[in-house]
């Protein structure tokens, strides 16, 4: 079976075509500027077909969608003969709220729950819809499947998810910790547990998923007890550009003396914070590192706010699971910086988490890189949200079969 894997944005949209009998990817690519002109780059990952990259008319996601499908279908750049070889589409969806705890089969009363959902994530989840309507009317009946980034932490305790804020607005809007990047923690667990070959319902893990946006979370037999991120993705950890958590009294603070609204409040907080508000350089990790290297104080400030912070979190996940038996680094910059990696676990000798620095040079790659004698253990596993996504759709299509 193939599977259309879509992660569509409000002005992008990227696919992957999987062959789920070995789980190899055929071809991938990112439609960019939909509805503000077009470009697409498309690579065919089998039959050493070359790689598609042009500016191309792209009004709507729809037509976005019938360009992909070409591509894959072409001559010169396509791994499928016809759109039938596209068994069905699986979906990232950023936000399910409390109405889905897993993936599930698209139908008419999902869709309106999606909408629904608009209010919790109204950057994202229009985008979604968006992209889910435009495969609809593209590729007609093929089964569609949902898989939110939220779902993975609906096992979180009421403890866990309640803000101390009057009850009415839970009751009234749903306003709860949700955290995101439930795919790729979910992935992580399994991978981990792969790793240490043992079941993962034994298992008390920490995921740090750290690239331009981060989140940590405490894995406890294979479910989400916490994790970092909240009623957005905002909170939580500094990340590149966003604040983390913060004293919310800053933000009157700043919108009476700044005489700012609240929405120019919020966008500072969430595009002009984080490391790059900190440094005044970058909100890319590298260009830290080399800034601190060249004695920029204000760089180094970022870089050691930002690794104090996952600290501290690493800390408190292992003391409200009362022990842990490994942490996971990913994404771009848990699988690519030794130098975050070796800061982070300088302070972590206490939760018996000990770094090897030779083997903390492994990027990208799946590796164990805590010293042979740590009597918890330290990895890298580079995340793949994608084939979540096809695995899940693989399931909930069959299963209707």
């Amino acid at each position: 079976m193939n599977i259309l894997v879509i992660n569509a944005g409000s002005s992008s949209l990227k696919y992957q075509l999987i062959d789920m009998t070995d789980e190899h990817v055929l071809a991938k690519g990112l439609c960019e500027r939909i509805g503000i002109g077009g470009r697409l780059k498309h690579s065919p990952l089998s039959g050493g077909k070359p790689i598609y990259e042009a500016d191309i008319t792209l009004p709507s996601h729809s037509e976005a969608i019938a360009v992909v499908i070409e591509k894959l279908m072409s001559a010169e750049y396509g791994v499928i003969r016809d759109a039938s070889e596209i068994d069905a589409v699986g979906h990232r969806v950023v936000h399910g709220g409390e109405a889905f705890a897993s993936s599930v089969l698209i139908t008419d009363a999902v869709m309106a729950a999606l909408s629904e959902c608009v209010p919790l994530a109204p950057l994202h989840n229009p985008a979604n819809i968006t992209g889910i309507e435009a495969c609809k009317a593209v590729m007609g009946g093929i089964p569609q499947v949902a898989v939110f980034d939220t779902a993975f932490h609906q096992t979180m305790s009421p403890a866990a998810y309640t803000y101390a804020i009057p009850y009415k607005y839970y009751e009234k809007y749903k306003v709860r910790r949700y955290g995101f990047h439930g795919t790729s923690h979910r992935y992580i667990a399994a991978r981990t547990a792969a790793m240490l070959g043992r079941p993962l319902e034994e298992l008390k893990l920490i995921s740090c998923h750290m690239g331009n946006g981060s989140s940590l979370c405490a894995i406890d037999k294979g479910k989400s007890i916490d994790t970092s991120m909240g009623f957005t993705p905002i909170a939580g950890l500094l990340m590149g550009t966003r604040c983390g958590d913060i004293d919310v009294g800053i933000i009157e603070f700043l919108m009476n003396n700044e005489g700012l609204d609240i929405h120019e409040t919020l966008r500072i907080l969430n595009k002009e914070s984080g490391v790059l508000g900190l440094s005044g350089v970058s909100s890319d990790f590298r260009d830290l590192a080399a800034a601190a290297k060249n004695g920029n104080k204000r760089a180094a400030l970022a870089l050691d706010t930002f690794h104090y912070a996952v600290i501290k979190r690493i800390g408190s996940y292992a003391v409200a699971m009362n022990g842990v038996d490994a942490i996971t680094f990913t994404a771009g910059i848990g699988e690519n910086s030794p130098e975050t990696r070796a800061a982070i676990c300088r302070n972590l000798g206490c939760l018996g988490l000990y770094l090897d620095a030779e083997k903390n040079n492994a990027l990208s790659v799946e590796a164990d890189i805590s010293t042979d004698d740590s009597p918890s253990r330290i990895f890298v596993i580079p995340t793949n949200e994608e084939l979540v996504i096809a695995r899940d759709t693989l399931d909930i299509v069959s299963a209707q079969r």
